[in-house]
């Protein structure tokens, strides 16, 4: 009886063990994942610069984000940018995300352009890539793979109504004061639900409509800081933080539009440094 035992529980070891190994990704598999990354980054890299190829160089471009996402739909990203190098404009792709590029910077003569911060829906398990375009054209890049899960389906936990309310509403603020000529940091807030229309509705379950950010254009005076070109990929409520040089006392100039033709302005007083 007690043989019989022993070898019905060995054979049930056997078997689990069998299971296990079965479901446990093999060496071809990892190279076949890695691959279809490979693969589908060409695609999109050839899509949005045709012949030209980004270069790997994480001394000109750093991309900094959470392993594994906490908030899926809130993930913050930090991209670096080498303050010796000349920055013509910055694109953060999301490999696998429905609308991959998530931001498109084209920086202005009033950009510090070496620091970006913001928030990104993230819709799964996917490679992130920062391509830093430089004046002279030469496309310079970062990459980081991200876990993380159903962030572009998220409900925002109110109703269409309340995340809707207050659309366009703008602040600023500013590290610290302002010397004319000088680096200085801005964070910029701005009210909008950022609908990507693959959200359910948790009352009525039904797919609340696309009502996306497109554009967000910063000037300083007559001067452009920057223009962001922007989609579904961005988060509820944007969260921008960038660096500008402003050249004089006045006002920062925000422009807002989105994929409904909402348009929202709004001037911001910078904090001047006393003398």
């Amino acid at each position: 009886m007690m043989t019989r035992l022993l070898t019905s529980a060995a054979l049930c070891a056997c078997v689990s063990l069998l299971t296990i190994g079965a479901t446990l990704p093999t060496h071809a598999d990892e190279e076949n994942i890695l691959a279809q990354r490979e693969a589908r980054w060409k695609d999109i890299e050839k899509t949005i610069f045709g012949d030209k190829v980004a270069t790997p160089d994480e001394s000109v471009v750093k991309l900094d984000a959470p392993t594994r996402a906490e908030d899926a739909s809130l993930v913050p990203i930090t991209i670096t940018l080498d303050p010796k190098k000349s920055i013509k404009a910055l694109y953060f792709v999301i490999d696998d995300n429905p609308s991959p590029v998530a931001a498109h910077y084209t920086f202005g003569p009033a950009a510090d352009p070496h620091v970006i911060k913001m928030r990104v829906r993230v819709n799964g398990y996917t490679n992130m890539h920062a391509v830093a375009e430089l004046q002279d054209g030469r496309l310079v890049e970062a990459v980081k793979f991200i876990k993380a899960a159903g962030g572009c389906s998220a409900p925002m936990g109110m109703s269409d109504e309340e995340a809707m309310k207050g659309m366009g509403e703008m602040r600023m603020k500013f590290a610290q004061d302002v010397t004319p000529g000088k680096s200085t940091e801005a964070t910029l807030m701005v009210r909008h639900p950022n609908f990507n229309g693959m959200q359910m509705n948790q009352v009525t379950r039904n797919y609340t409509p696309a009502r996306y950010i497109q554009t967000i254009e910063v000037n300083d005076g007559n001067r452009l800081v920057f223009t962001l070109g922007t989609g579904i990929s961005l988060s509820a409520n944007p969260v921008i933080s960038f660096r500008m040089v402003p050249q004089r006392s006045g006002d920062v100039t925000v422009a807002v539009s989105d994929n409904k033709k909402g348009h929202w302005e709004k001037s911001f007083a910078l904090p001047m440094a006393m003398n």
